[in-house]
């Protein structure tokens, strides 16, 4: 046990000798902060006349002003030109001063740096919105899908579900994994731990972490097609192939698949014959589909051996093109 002179005499050596070093260095870095904060920044002119098309108030400009200068970017233009710079100076931003008040979230909205566009990228939940719909998967099964978020704010975001008391006293303080679809974009996908649980609510802190799995990498085609779905234990379906691309599929179907579980296909292409190929779900879009009603969407991507599919399809939607090119052409050659 370390007596009280034990404790002066470590200080005196070790610790005392090294205070006027470290009070240097935090002057340093406090002086290099209020440079940062008041010097003139590459890029300036250009942020100040790219904001008057937002229509910013003053506090959101000033607020666009502090991200910047807290961030680690030379231009001060930087956070206006994408998504995922705004997002960088945002956790950077809450990184030194927490999360406090501050008109963030309405400069994301009139930027359009929300998932709601689909030019914009996604690297946060912040960019969620409320209304969107999320799947919930919890020890390796999807307990709600197409759960509604309820709200969302810059500590935070809830979803909305429909479950037990025992669920809720389950899940709380559990981790689970989340994913949101964009369509015609991506699965984006997260695990968060569940700070707080109701039967009706889920509320989990942000993740600036996101897993995005692709859901187009290729020129996709519309057909309708029959196909004959054989799941893992051996149960077959029919169901109507909506659109496919050298990549991935969407089928309908009456199972209600979840992601990533692994089923085999097999459908005729025309002037190719019967292909069969195994598929990876990506997600159930539910019934979206009006000419199919009693059908889910499945998304689904190739898995396993599939090249040989894969270039008879591309071959295939590379014909179709050139053939709907063809009439277009002369179409217009009869009208002129």
């Amino acid at each position: 046990m370390p007596t009280i002179h034990d404790v002066w005499t470590f200080f005196q050596n070790y610790i005392l000798p090294v205070l006027p070093f470290l009070a240097l260095v935090l002057i340093e870095i406090q002086l290099m902060y209020n440079h940062r904060k008041e010097e003139v920044m590459f890029g300036e002119d250009a942020f100040n006349e790219k904001i008057k098309a937002f229509e910013f108030t003053p506090k959101e400009v000033s607020t666009l002003k502090e991200l910047v200068r807290s961030s680690k970017f030379e231009n001060m233009d930087a956070v206006l030109n994408s998504s995922l710079l705004f997002e960088t100076a945002v956790n950077e931003y809450y990184r030194v001063n927490g999360v406090i008040a501050a008109p963030i979230d309405s400069l994301r909205q009139k930027m359009g740096f929300t998932g709601a566009n689909p030019l914009a990228m996604v690297c946060s939940t912040r960019q969620f919105n409320v209304g969107d719909c999320v799947d919930l998967e919890f020890e390796g099964k999807v307990v709600f899908r197409r759960a509604k978020i309820l709200e969302r704010t810059e500590a935070f975001w809830s979803v909305e579900i429909d479950g037990t008391q025992a669920q809720a006293k389950a899940f709380s303080g559990e981790r689970m994994l989340i994913r949101w679809t964009r369509i015609n974009d991506a699965v984006y996908s997260t695990t968060l731990s569940v700070d707080s649980a109701t039967r009706s609510k889920l509320v989990f802190h942000h993740s600036t972490h996101l897993d995005k799995e692709q859901l187009r990498k290729w020129v996709r085609e519309v057909v309708d097609f029959p196909v004959e779905a054989t799941f893992a234990d051996g149960k077959k379906q029919s169901g109507v192939l909506y659109d496919l691309s050298a990549g991935g599929i969407l089928l309908g179907l009456s199972e209600d698949c979840k992601p990533d579980q692994q089923i085999s296909i097999s459908f005729e292409l025309p002037t190719f014959g019967v292909q069969n190929v195994d598929v990876k779900v990506l997600n159930n879009l539910g019934r979206r589909n009006p000419n199919f009603p009693l059908y889910n969407s499945i998304s689904a991507v190739f898995t396993g051996s599939y090249a040989w599919t894969q270039e008879r399809v591309l071959q295939y939607i590379f014909e179709v093109n050139r053939k709907t090119k063809t009439k277009k052409m002369a179409s217009n050659a009869v009208t002129t």
